[in-house]
This record gives C-alpha cells, sequence and structure tokens, in this order.
C-alpha cells in the first residue's frame, strides 16, 4: 500500500519530469517563402491555459525573424494547427510589423484546438511583406506597344499591371514608332482602376537593323543586290547587303508644287 505523503512524492516527480521534457522538445521551425526565405518562424511549445464546450486554448511563445535586407512593415499568417496525422484541428492569426533587418521578435501566439496540436501549416495574406500595389491600366496611342516597368518585361499595350507604392518608369515600343516613356508615383492612397495613357511618336527617318543587333536611323537612298547606302547626319553610309538583317521605311509625303509659270512682260509701245 503506497502511503499519502509517497503518492504526492510521485505525482510531484511526474509533473517535473513532464515539464523537463517539454523544455527539451525541439521548437518548429519554419520559413516563408520555401524558394526565397524572407521571414523565419520558430513555435516553442504549446502551452494549454484552458478548455470550455470541448475546445483547448492554447498558447506558444513565437520568435520571428526578419532574413531579408529590408525593413518589413507588417507581416501577417493564418497558422493552422495539425494532429499527428495531419488533420486540421484550429487555427489562429499571428502579426507582427515595423521588423527591421535582421531583426527578430517574439509574440505570444494563442489559439483553440479541439485535439493536441502536433505540427503546423502557414497561410500568408497577400500583402503580408507590405508590398500594397495598385492595379493600373497601361494604354499606348497606337495599341500594340511592347511596355516596360522598371526595366522589366510587363507585356503588351493595353495591359492591366499592379504597381507597388512608390516611383516607376514606364518604357513602350512599338516597330515604326518612336519609343516612348513616362516617369509614374503610385501614392498609398491611389484608388484601383485607374489608366494612363501614353502617346508614340512616328519616326521621321528610316531604320535600318543589322545582323550584330545595331541599328542606324537616317535616310535610305538606295538598295540594291550588293548594298544599302544610308544618309546619316548628312553624310553617306553604305553597308553591305548581307550585313542588313531588316530595312524599316517610314512612309514620305511628297509634296509635288505646280510649276510656277511667269507672266511675259507686255509689250511697251513706243
Amino acid at each position: 500500500m503506497i502511503k499519502p505523503n509517497c503518492f504526492n512524492a510521485c505525482i510531484l516527480v511526474l509533473l517535473a519530469t513532464s515539464v523537463l521534457l517539454a523544455k527539451n522538445e525541439p521548437a518548429i521551425v519554419m520559413t516563408w517563402p520555401a524558394d526565397k526565405p524572407a521571414i523565419k518562424l520558430s513555435f516553442e511549445k504549446f502551452r494549454q491555459t484552458g478548455a470550455y464546450a470541448g475546445q483547448n486554448t492554447y498558447v506558444s511563445d513565437v520568435t520571428v525573424k526578419n532574413l531579408t535586407e529590408k525593413q518589413i512593415p507588417r507581416a501577417s499568417f493564418t497558422v493552422y494547427l495539425m494532429d499527428k496525422n495531419k488533420v486540421r484541428i484550429g487555427e489562429g492569426l499571428l502579426q507582427v510589423s515595423d521588423l527591421e533587418s535582421g531583426q527578430s521578435a517574439k509574440i505570444l501566439f494563442q489559439f483553440n484546438s479541439v485535439g493536441v496540436p502536433a505540427s503546423v501549416a502557414l497561410s500568408a495574406k497577400k500583402d503580408m511583406l507590405g508590398a500594397k500595389t495598385i492595379p493600373l491600366r497601361i494604354i499606348s496611342v497606337p495599341a500594340g506597344a511592347k511596355l516596360k516597368v522598371d526595366g522589366q518585361e510587363a507585356g503588351t499595350t493595353p495591359v492591366m499591371v499592379r504597381l507597388a507604392v512608390g516611383n516607376h518608369q514606364l518604357d513602350l515600343a512599338k516597330e515604326g514608332y518612336a519609343p516612348g516613356g513616362t516617369p509614374l508615383e503610385v501614392t498609398p492612397d491611389e484608388l484601383p482602376g485607374g489608366s494612363i495613357t501614353v502617346e508614340l511618336g512616328g519616326l521621321s527617318r528610316d531604320t535600318v537593323e543589322l545582323r550584330d543587333g545595331s541599328v542606324v536611323l537616317g535616310d535610305v537612298i538606295s538598295v540594291s543586290m550588293t548594298q544599302v547606302i544610308v544618309r546619316v547626319e548628312g553624310k553617306e553610309q553604305i553597308y553591305d547587303r548581307n550585313l542588313v538583317k531588316k530595312l524599316l521605311l517610314v512612309e514620305r509625303e511628297v509634296i509635288q508644287s505646280a510649276p510656277l509659270v511667269q507672266s511675259a512682260p507686255a509689250n511697251s509701245h513706243p
């Protein structure tokens, strides 16, 4: 027969052992996103703090670290809790703001669960890194111009793009027209559904594209089986026809003036 004092001592030993094991359990470590991690999350032991109507309340100390070289204004995750069979048994919201480069923050994460959590899964909010984007329709006159935003290909006009808050450079190019471009500032209070129109100017000179990738702008004087003659800034340049990949000739309007008829002077009478 176990004496009461001995029984109580055994319970204390078991509880102490459980606490020690809990402290020695490794944290659940996750990074987001998987390809280029920007945030590291370390979940410590899930601690049950209450139970009501079949649901258990748990808390965990979560350390969130910024792995990037820039400040993260805000980060927001929905955390899904799974049991040992990978069945979802609970969820909670985890948020952090103003996290400097390389900085870590410890957050008390609380959630309700209908079972014992064994693992977690993350779902990040679309604007979690603070990169708010505004949809903007880019239109060119004429249409069909290739668009670059900040030097990156962004489609053919008219096209809808999403631009982050800040300054951008739009560049458009269409064969047969002078390239166009404009700086653009997107403000935080910009409303979706806006548009911007860029008009391309017509080329006033012919374009000679060579096979090495270079482009010559001027006036094509003549094209023969062996050579192409181009007048550039008043000087004629001769290119081997085999070196020319493409010619783009602008439409020229030839204005023919009516011949000037000068009346003969009237005969003078003596």
